[in-house]
């Protein structure tokens, strides 16, 4: 069975930190593309940026990385504030965000390639599998 299960999220101040978590079931976090996605209601689109729309709503790809491998992507958007890590032992993914913005503020979603599928150039290309979501709010 698929598991993707966030922790971390929470609401901090502007130029505040989160690290949020996703621990993932074995056989899907195996060298495999993984990833976190954001969602926020009237969130103007970034230009490049990765959509995946989800019962009707769009969903901003945020950053992905490849459990097999050395590759990471992380969005314009958040680049030189986000990084996103992994911890192979514990079959969890990490997003760490520095320097918080109101426009940061949004539902963040891990989500899963099918099994063993490397990331494309630009991060993930087909979810298979997405968490619960974890709320970000961020105030000024």
């Amino acid at each position: 069975q698929v598991q993707l299960v966030e922790s971390g999220g929470g609401s901090v101040q502007a130029g505040g930190s989160l690290r949020l978590s996703c621990r993932v079931s074995t056989q899907t976090y195996r060298s495999n593309c993984l990833g976190w996605f954001r969602q926020a209601a009237g969130r103007e689109r970034e230009k490049w940026a990765q959509i995946y729309t989800v019962a009707g709503e769009e969903r901003e790809q945020v950053a992905a990385i490849y459990t097999g491998g050395d590759f990471t992507y992380v969005s314009n958007s958040v680049k030189g504030r986000f990084t996103i890590s992994r911890n192979n032992a514990e079959n969890t993914v990490y997003l760490q965000m520095n320097n918080l913005k109101p426009e940061d503020t949004a539902t963040y979603y891990c989500a899963a390639e099918r099994t063993e599928t490397e990331c494309q150039s630009y991060g993930m290309g087909f979810v298979m599998s997405w968490g619960q979501g974890t709320r970000v709010a961020v105030s000024s």
